[in-house]
């Protein structure tokens, strides 16, 4: 769902100057999407050691700066959109796509620097560029071919230009240097122009202005099935069987999938082809599973997704007061309403200055009734799944809503703390015993005793007497599953 902006009517605009705008709008890409470290600001936040072993956050325009140009980028597009929806980049998106692993520290900074709004679409998470860019592509509906991407990493291991250009088809900009100079931005846009005419997949500008192009294979988006027939958990990779059987088997490298090591032979799994950038070789990506939440074969196991949460958020969702979880990121927009996972709790304590005690005060609630919401009962601790969630409908809100205060005792955080995007949480039970399971980013997949799971939560049917805030024309309703 695009971002809402005020339009203001210009008093007086000729009809000349507007299809002069237009024809230049067409011209522009439809989005442009940045990387964030060395890109858009400086230092790389994995620099930032001392920080880290402080246990402290980076604070923006000190320990981080952004680049000269980002700066007079962003200034100049605020102003645009300020103008009536008539500015040079009025109709333009922006997005950020950032495989930091400093995920909370990155997200603190957008904050800090005030480009929360100022982003359409926000990607955050360490692993693959290109899953980035599928989210983005997902929930904006814009093409591959009407984007731009700036970012400092070209090829190799850790590359991203070469991947998105080959792959997906997003004319690439590489500024190894960062965004430092205007000239850089102004070459791009230049480019695109001329690129637009013929959108030539595998289109790299470099950073002195010239342009390559590389070697694409035109069944990159075509997706195959198959089973995995060897997996290598040392070295962290396996092989498909798919097609017939002239078709060779296809390489796999952990890192493509999206839970990590959790892969087991004759997983049946969903994927593209393309160009391994470190080799040259065809190589599975885009991998998905074609079976999940099933329960193993000989034994009393069960597979769920999972999802992981500090304290003191985890034990407010876990005992039910928090019904609302809000991200700026895209983790639960894949997932219909109806869905079940596990709640991991994270290893740390999210540090939002006891915010969320005031807007639980603001309910009426004292202190004792505040500290045991909070609290884990005994035997559920960090690093544990706690307890099994059923999600409901996820969707955009504006910051307006946000700052309702039910919506804010529904998140427990003020309006302006929470992420853009709300998943409901339509119940929630703990798990009867709390079970280690090693935390990752995002929604993974874990392994757990089929007992520990409450009854009926495996069964298709629903628990009564679970609530959840529902909205409602606007308004936040109390109601019960």
């Amino acid at each position: 769902m695009p971002s809402k902006r005020r339009i203001v009517q210009s008093k007086v605009t000729s009809s000349s100057s507007r299809r002069n705008r237009n024809t230049a709008n067409k011209m522009l890409p439809s989005l442009v999407v940045f990387d964030l470290d060395n890109t858009l600001w400086t230092p790389e936040l994995y620099q930032l050691r001392t920080l880290e072993r402080a246990n402290q956050y980076p604070v923006a325009h000190k320990d981080v700066k952004l680049f000269p140009a980002a700066k007079e980028i962003i200034q100049q597009v605020k102003n645009d959109r300020n103008g009536g929806g008539e500015g040079h980049f009025a109709k333009t998106k922006f997005a950020v796509a950032s495989r930091t692993k400093s995920v909370e520290w990155a997200h603190h900074l957008l904050d800090q620097f005030d480009l929360r709004d100022f982003f359409d679409y926000i990607e955050i998470f360490p692993g693959d560029k290109i899953q980035h860019f599928t989210n983005i592509q997902r929930n904006s509906g814009i093409a591959y071919s009407d984007m731009i991407f700036f970012d400092d990493a070209r090829d190799g291991r850790y590359g991203n230009c070469e991947p998105v250009s080959v792959r997906l088809g997003v004319l690439s900009v590489h500024c190894p240097n960062g965004l430092y100079e205007l000239s850089i931005w102004k070459n791009a846009l230049q480019h695109y122009k001329d690129w637009s005419a013929h959108k030539t997949p595998g289109t790299i500008i470099e950073w002195d202005s010239s342009v390559t192009i590389l070697k694409t294979k035109a069944d990159s988006n075509q997706r195959h099935v198959g089973q995995v027939k060897f997996i290598n958990r040392e070295k962290r990779f396996g092989f498909i069987r798919y097609g017939d059987r002239s078709t060779k088997d296809v390489f796999f490298h952990f890192s493509a999938l999206p839970t990590g090591d959790d892969v087991e032979e004759d997983d049946e799994l969903s994927f593209t082809i393309s160009s391994d950038s470190r080799n040259g070789k065809d190589a599975a990506s885009n991998i998905e599973f074609v079976n999940k939440d099933t329960i193993e074969k000989g034994n009393n196991n069960v597979e769920l997704r999972v999802f992981s949460m500090n304290l003191p958020f985890a034990a407010l969702l876990s005992n039910g007061y928090k019904t609302l979880e809000t991200r700026n990121g895209t983790m639960f927009t894949p997932y219909p309403e109806g869905t079940k996972m596990l709640l991991h709790v994270g290893q740390r304590t999210y540090p939002d200055g006891d915010r969320h005690i005031d807007v639980m005060k603001s309910g009426g609630l004292d202190d004792d009734e505040i500290q045991a919401l909070k609290s884990l009962p005994p035997g559920y601790t960090k690093g544990m799944a706690v307890a099994i969630v059923e999600l409901g409908k996820t969707y955009e809100t504006t910051l307006e809503e946000r700052c309702n205060p039910d919506f804010q005792r529904a998140v427990a955080a003020f309006g302006e703390d929470s992420g853009m995007r709300v998943t409901e949480i339509k119940r929630v039970e703990y798990l009867k015993r709390g079970v280690k399971v090693s935390g990752q980013g995002g929604v993974f997949k874990a392994k757990v005793d089929r007992d520990l799971i409450p009854d009926g939560w495996l069964d298709g049917g629903d628990v009564a007497g679970s609530s959840a805030n529902v909205k409602k024309n606007g308004v936040y309703y109390s109601a019960t599953f």
